[in-house]
C-alpha cells in the first residue's frame, strides 16, 4: 500500500510512503480494544468521592433511650444511619480506578486501529508544517484543502510545536497530538488521521511490532 505525501494545499507531491503487507495484522482485535478503551476511560476518573460514616460525624454519642422496655427498636446514638443526617453505610471512599494492561496489548491495539484507518482510506500524510506564530486560520485553510473542514480529524506530528498547538486548540472537531502522546481512544474518536512527514518513522515502528 502506497500513500502520497500532500502539501498544505492538498496537492500530491513527488514523495510517497509505502506500507508493506507483511506488517499488517490481518486479524481483528475487538476484545483487546475494548480492554484498552476501558483502561483509558477508567484512568480519567479522579476517584475523590467520599461520604462520611457514623464514626466521622460530629454529634452526641449518647444512647437515645434504654435498650429494652420502650416497645421500639434499638437505635444507639443520633449518628445511626437510619436517622436523617446520620452516617452513610458502605459509602464511597477515595480510590484509584487504574486497570493493569500489558504494554504489548496496548501496542497491538494501537497497531490494529492504525491499520483499520489505512484499510478504509482514512489516513493522510502531509509535509511538515512550519508556523512562526499561532494562527488558527492556517489550520482552517489546511483542513479545507484536505476536505476535512466539517469532519472529525486527528493530526499527529513528530516534534512538539507550540504554535501549531495554540492554533488548533479552539477547533471543535480537530485535535493535535505529538506522536508520543498517541492513544487508542483518540484513534477511535476521530475517523480521519493526518500524519506529518516527520511522524511516519515512529508510526512505522508502531506498525512493525
Amino acid at each position: 500500500m502506497e500513500l502520497k505525501i500532500l502539501d498544505i494545499k492538498g496537492n500530491h507531491t513527488d514523495k510517497k510512503i509505502e506500507f508493506h503487507d507483511n506488517i499488517f495484522l490481518k486479524k481483528y482485535y475487538n476484545h483487546p480494544t475494548y480492554l484498552e478503551i476501558k483502561r483509558y476511560l477508567s484512568a480519567q476518573r479522579q476517584g475523590t468521592h467520599k461520604s462520611k460514616e457514623r464514626g466521622e460525624l460530629s454529634g452526641s454519642t449518647k444512647k437515645l433511650h434504654r435498650q429494652k422496655g420502650t416497645g421500639g427498636s434499638r437505635k444507639g446514638n443520633i449518628k445511626n444511619p437510619i436517622f436523617r443526617g446520620g452516617g452513610r453505610v458502605f459509602g464511597p471512599k477515595p480510590r484509584k480506578y487504574l486497570i493493569k494492561l500489558n504494554k504489548r496489548t496496548k501496542n497491538i491495539v494501537r497497531k490494529f486501529l492504525i491499520e483499520q484507518k489505512l484499510v478504509h482510506n482514512k489516513v493522510m500524510i502531509i509535509e511538515d508544517l512550519k508556523l512562526n506564530a499561532p494562527k488558527t486560520k492556517f489550520i482552517l485553510n489546511l483542513l479545507k484543502s484536505l476536505q476535512l473542514e466539517k469532519k472529525k480529524s486527528l493530526m499527529i506530528i513528530g516534534k512538539i510545536n507550540i504554535n501549531l498547538y495554540l492554533s488548533s486548540r479552539n477547533l471543535k472537531n480537530f485535535k493535535l497530538l505529538n506522536v508520543n502522546e498517541l492513544d487508542c481512544f483518540s484513534l477511535i474518536k476521530f475517523p480521519y488521521i493526518i500524519f506529518s512527514e516527520n511522524s511516519i518513522k515512529k508510526i512505522y515502528q508502531f506498525l512493525s511490532i
